[in-house]
């Protein structure tokens, strides 16, 4: 049996099967990786498409639309591979992306997870938003990467191409050890969308096992195609998830203090929303922290660690660098 299942997960996405999945299929090392798509119940042509183009890639059908999260681990749990890889399915691969992440993970048994990088599939010069070369968290829970700092991203001129341990690994390819996923828990459901992998990643480290970022493998994301990045939905699912993720992963002494901090720099962003009349953002920030509030008693376990104490790279303040330091790249905030 081969040790990789890379697996793509697809909801009515016969356009972007078709568009990226033969290059996927093509740059993917047939001898040490099987391509899966794990259909969530589609209506459209995908699984027509997968059987007459695509009779080398694997399928996985279910019943009905269980969402991204539960729809990758119920994808993994039908499988026993010892690497899953998770490929969204606006990613285009490129040649030699798969095996400098099986070799670091073969030759590091402490690694649980890595990432190539992502550069941009519309302007591949560019660093892409949502992964880069490497995910980060500051000591306020705000994640940004190797590579693009909130809306600022960089061009990829070679400057974060060493191999590193990084806090996060993007979920639009996340490379992880089937073994690692499970005891971890996988994705968490109730997040929906948007910080789920942080969340995932956060649990791998509790777990005592390092994530890293192999800038030698490169993928190319279209991203963006669900929520654009002015959308209020998406504004809702980061502030609520952002609340979710700092509960759910830090100690009970630690955290009333960090989700007041939070909630300070949430009002503020509320009232710059309020202050350029977009209601519809500011509501929805309200929004998030209500249904937090909801959602909070789901989860009735915390870790004794808090990784954004005991980390080096997670004691810097990333609002502060960014808006009154004005550094604007990771370099400069690394400096």
């Amino acid at each position: 049996m081969k040790p990789i299942a890379v697996i793509i997960l697809n909801w009515n996405g016969e356009a972007l099967l078709k568009e990226f999945l033969p290059k996927v299929v093509a740059t993917t090392p047939a001898d040490i990786a099987d391509v899966v798509v794990a259909d969530n119940g589609s209506s459209d042509g995908s699984r027509a498409l997968l059987a007459e183009k695509f009779p080398e890639v694997k399928t996985i059908v279910f019943d009905k639309n269980y969402g991204y999260a539960e729809g990758y681990n119920r994808a993994i749990d039908a499988m026993d591979y010892k690497y899953s890889v998770l490929l969204n399915s606006d990613v285009a691969t490129s040649d030699g992306w798969l095996r400098p992440l099986f070799d670091l993970m073969e030759a590091e048994p402490n690694v649980g997870a890595c990432q190539p990088k992502i550069r941009s599939y519309r302007q591949p010069e560019l660093f892409e938003y949502a992964g880069a070369s490497g995910g980060f968290i500051d000591r306020n829970g705000f994640p940004f990467c190797r590579g693009r700092l909130f809306a600022t991203v960089e061009k990829d001129e070679g400057q974060y191409d060493s191999v590193r341990p990084i806090f996060w690994a993007t979920g639009a390819a996340l490379m992880i050890r089937t073994e690692i996923y499970r005891k971890a828990g996988g994705l968490d459901p109730k997040f929906f969308a948007h910080m789920e992998e942080i969340d995932l990643c956060w649990r791998v480290l509790l777990l005592g096992f390092d994530i890293k970022a192999v800038p030698n493998g490169v993928v190319y994301h279209l991203g963006g195609g669900s929520l654009p990045a002015e959308s209020p939905r998406k504004t809702y699912l980061n502030f609520r998830n952002n609340l979710l993720l700092l509960h759910k992963n830090t100690p009970l002494s630690d955290r009333r203090k960090l989700l007041f901090r939070r909630r300070i720099y949430d009002t503020i962003a509320w009232a710059k929303f309020l202050l350029t009349f977009d209601f519809r953002n500011a509501n929805a920030i309200l929004r998030a922290h209500r249904d937090f509030r909801k959602m909070r008693s789901h989860y009735d376990t915390c870790p004794d660690i808090n990784l954004l104490r005991t980390r080096p790279d997670c004691r810097r303040n990333i609002i502060a660098d960014y808006y009154i330091r004005r550094r604007r790249t990771f370099a400069e905030i690394e400096r």
